[in-house]
Protein backbone atom coordinates (compact mmCIF):
# COMPACT_ATOMS: atom_id res chain seq x y z
CA UNK A 1 0.00 0.00 0.00
CA UNK A 2 1.42 3.55 -0.91
CA UNK A 3 -0.19 6.58 0.85
CA UNK A 4 0.45 9.97 -1.39
CA UNK A 5 -0.18 13.19 1.12
CA UNK A 6 0.24 17.12 0.17
CA UNK A 7 3.70 17.96 1.81
CA UNK A 8 4.47 20.67 4.12
CA UNK A 9 4.38 24.34 2.67
CA UNK A 10 5.57 26.17 5.17
CA UNK A 11 7.41 24.66 8.28
CA UNK A 12 6.57 27.43 10.77
CA UNK A 13 2.68 27.09 10.30
CA UNK A 14 2.96 23.59 9.13
CA UNK A 15 0.40 24.47 6.16
CA UNK A 16 -0.01 21.86 4.11
CA UNK A 17 1.06 22.42 -0.28
CA UNK A 18 -2.02 23.20 -1.67
CA UNK A 19 -2.72 20.57 -4.67
CA UNK A 20 -5.09 21.60 -7.32
CA UNK A 21 -4.62 19.56 -10.47
CA UNK A 22 -6.38 21.39 -13.52
CA UNK A 23 -5.00 18.51 -15.76
CA UNK A 24 -4.76 15.40 -15.38
CA UNK A 25 -1.26 15.10 -15.37
CA UNK A 26 -0.80 17.10 -12.51
CA UNK A 27 -3.04 14.95 -10.18
CA UNK A 28 -1.12 13.33 -7.12
CA UNK A 29 -1.35 10.01 -8.14
CA UNK A 30 0.07 11.04 -11.73
CA UNK A 31 2.61 13.54 -10.13
CA UNK A 32 4.01 10.26 -8.22
CA UNK A 33 4.03 8.02 -11.40
CA UNK A 34 6.18 10.65 -13.25
CA UNK A 35 8.45 10.98 -9.92
CA UNK A 36 7.74 14.08 -9.44
CA UNK A 37 7.40 14.45 -5.65
CA UNK A 38 8.88 17.54 -4.72
CA UNK A 39 6.30 18.88 -3.18
CA UNK A 40 4.48 14.93 -1.73
CA UNK A 41 4.65 13.00 1.42
CA UNK A 42 5.05 9.37 0.04
CA UNK A 43 4.73 6.56 2.69
CA UNK A 44 4.19 2.81 2.29
CA UNK A 45 3.54 -0.37 4.72
CA UNK A 46 6.26 -1.44 6.41
CA UNK A 47 7.22 -4.88 5.46
CA UNK A 48 7.15 -7.80 8.12
CA UNK A 49 10.42 -9.68 9.45
CA UNK A 50 10.30 -13.37 9.59
CA UNK A 51 10.32 -14.67 13.43
CA UNK A 52 11.89 -18.22 13.80
CA UNK A 53 10.17 -18.96 16.96
CA UNK A 54 6.18 -18.60 15.57
CA UNK A 55 7.45 -19.49 11.99
CA UNK A 56 5.69 -16.31 10.57
CA UNK A 57 6.12 -12.98 9.58
CA UNK A 58 5.48 -10.15 12.33
CA UNK A 59 4.92 -6.58 13.03
CA UNK A 60 6.26 -5.29 16.34
CA UNK A 61 3.26 -3.45 17.45
CA UNK A 62 4.43 -2.90 20.72
CA UNK A 63 1.54 -4.50 22.70
CA UNK A 64 -1.32 -2.46 21.37
CA UNK A 65 -2.22 -4.44 18.78
CA UNK A 66 -2.71 -8.71 20.14
CA UNK A 67 -4.54 -10.33 17.10
CA UNK A 68 -3.43 -11.13 13.98
CA UNK A 69 -5.38 -10.29 11.28
CA UNK A 70 -4.36 -9.57 7.59
CA UNK A 71 -5.99 -5.92 8.73
CA UNK A 72 -2.76 -5.43 10.99
CA UNK A 73 -0.40 -2.76 9.43
CA UNK A 74 1.93 -0.48 10.06
CA UNK A 75 2.81 2.69 8.10
CA UNK A 76 6.56 4.30 7.28
CA UNK A 77 8.12 6.75 5.23
CA UNK A 78 8.81 5.52 2.03
CA UNK A 79 12.54 6.72 2.34
CA UNK A 80 12.62 4.41 5.37
CA UNK A 81 11.28 1.39 3.44
CA UNK A 82 14.64 -0.27 3.06
CA UNK A 83 15.72 -0.16 6.71
CA UNK A 84 13.89 -3.07 8.72
CA UNK A 85 13.99 -1.72 11.61
CA UNK A 86 12.59 1.64 11.31
CA UNK A 87 11.57 3.60 14.07
CA UNK A 88 9.56 5.77 12.58
CA UNK A 89 5.95 4.39 12.14
CA UNK A 90 3.58 6.99 10.95
CA UNK A 91 0.59 4.83 11.57
CA UNK A 92 -0.24 1.31 13.00
CA UNK A 93 -3.78 -0.30 12.84
CA UNK A 94 -4.36 -3.82 14.34
CA UNK A 95 -7.12 -5.99 15.73
CA UNK A 96 -7.21 -5.57 19.51
CA UNK A 97 -10.69 -8.09 19.76
CA UNK A 98 -13.06 -9.45 17.21
CA UNK A 99 -14.85 -6.47 16.69
CA UNK A 100 -12.37 -3.36 18.03
CA UNK A 101 -9.09 -1.69 16.38
CA UNK A 102 -6.75 0.13 17.83
CA UNK A 103 -5.39 3.30 15.00
CA UNK A 104 -2.30 4.78 16.09
CA UNK A 105 -0.80 7.94 14.19
CA UNK A 106 1.22 10.57 13.98
CA UNK A 107 2.97 13.31 12.01
CA UNK A 108 2.64 13.95 8.90
CA UNK A 109 -1.00 12.48 8.70
CA UNK A 110 -3.80 14.34 10.14
CA UNK A 111 -6.48 12.27 12.50
CA UNK A 112 -9.14 12.22 9.33
CA UNK A 113 -5.87 11.16 6.75
CA UNK A 114 -5.35 8.28 9.17
CA UNK A 115 -9.08 7.44 9.74
CA UNK A 116 -9.23 7.04 5.82
CA UNK A 117 -6.26 4.87 5.83
CA UNK A 118 -7.31 2.72 8.49
CA UNK A 119 -10.71 2.45 6.87
CA UNK A 120 -8.77 1.09 3.60
CA UNK A 121 -7.99 -1.85 5.65
CA UNK A 122 -11.42 -3.27 5.03
CA UNK A 123 -11.97 -2.86 1.45
CA UNK A 124 -11.37 -6.15 0.03
CA UNK A 125 -10.64 -7.88 2.92
CA UNK A 126 -13.67 -9.06 3.96
CA UNK A 127 -13.38 -12.90 3.55
CA UNK A 128 -9.56 -13.12 4.12
CA UNK A 129 -10.04 -14.15 7.67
Amino acid sequence: MHILIPGIYDINTYERKSIRPVAAKDTLLERYRQRRTDDIIVMQNKSPVWNEDSQSYVLNFHGRVTQASVKNFQIIHDHDRKLIFSDYIVMQFGRISDECFSMDFRYPLSALQAFGIAMTSFHGKLACE
